[in-house]
């Protein structure tokens, strides 16, 4: 019987180190309204951005410990990468126009 036990604390260290990550950059905003007062987020953009980290952080490490080779994991990420960077530029901008752009 294969021992597994390390490869589930690293993997367990990364998922907390992806989290912390996730935090750091939602707290970036925090800092910054208290600095600024051209910053300015409610309680619902919050809640929205942690989704989104948060989510994206739970599925890198969903994809990263699903896919064993590193050309599915690179193609998954990617992909990953894309789609959330579609949605923020939608939700910030409204690129695509779309109901929830808020336009």
């Amino acid at each position: 019987m294969k021992n597994t036990t390390g490869l589930l604390k690293s993997s367990n260290k990364r998922f907390v180190i992806i989290l912390l990550c996730a935090s750091f950059l939602l707290f970036i905003p925090a800092a910054g309204m208290t600095f600024s007062t051209e910053i300015r987020w409610s309680f619902s953009d919050f809640i929205v951005a942690g989704l989104i980290l948060f989510g994206t952080g739970a599925l890198m490490e969903f994809f990263l410990r699903m896919f064993q080779s590193k050309k599915s994991r690179l193609i998954s990420l990617i992909s990953l990468f894309m789609f959330i960077l579609l949605l923020w530029l939608e939700l910030a901008v409204g690129i695509f126009g779309s109901p929830i752009a808020g336009s």
